[in-house]
């Protein structure tokens, strides 16, 4: 019998490890590392966008590397023209479904599963894609139970317009909203939601095999 409770509460500890490991000094904050970064890529700026989405989308690292924050920073630092918008756009989309497909990759190598190809939910996709973690996870989870890999392309292509609202709305606004979005309580509060639901899914599936 699977648990579905395991997933969240290794991501819950990797959260938990990692800020500590910040707190205590014993390791940089990610976003200390990704300004290192920004002056070593000078001039490219599409390819330093890439790697740091990449590096949030990758299960369990992207809880170190704020990446969409900091792409985002870049963004309105930049003052992007729609050129440079619609540039962005791909970059990030391009990275996005790369870590998901490594994530799903990742969740295919960790499982025994032999069977599993019922299609995936559009609706629980959509909400795995309120957040880059948590549709790491979602695709972790979605190579572990064996689905159709087509939803690592059908999360590609929902991600376009997410991403180019994203741009968009912070060149013309500010980086304020997306503070709060990379806040670490805030995935923390979102980690223990998942970790109900999951504990009360691994009930009701405990209830059904004692009948």
């Amino acid at each position: 019998m699977k648990y579905e409770f395991i997933l969240p509460t290794t991501a819950l500890f990797a959260l938990w490890l990692i800020a500590t490991l910040v707190h205590f000094d014993v390791i940089p904050p990610g976003l200390a590392i990704l300004e290192d970064l920004k002056s070593s890529f000078g001039e490219y700026f599409y390819v330093l966008i890439f790697c740091i989405i990449l590096a949030e989308s990758i299960v369990y690292v992207g809880f170190y590397f704020p990446g969409q924050f900091f792409a985002v920073v870049l963004v309105i630092l930049s003052k992007p023209s729609i050129t440079d918008i619609l540039w962005l756009t791909l970059a990030m989309v391009a990275a996005a479904t790369l870590g998901s497909f490594i994530n799903y990759r990742l969740g295919r190598l960790s499982s025994d599963h032999k069977t599993g190809h019922s299609s995936t939910s559009l609706k629980a996709l959509l909400l795995a894609m309120v957040h880059i973690n948590s549709l790491a996870f979602f695709m972790f989870n979605q190579g572990s139970n064996r689905k159709p890999v087509k939803v690592v392309w059908m999360a590609g292509l929902l991600n376009l317009p997410y991403y180019l609202v994203l741009i968009t709305g912070t060149a013309l606004l500010s980086e304020e909203i997306m503070q709060v979005a990379e806040s670490t309580w805030l995935m923390i509060s979102m980690v223990l939601v998942w970790l109900v639901v999951a504990i009360i899914l691994d009930i009701k599936q405990w209830r059904a095999a004692q009948h």
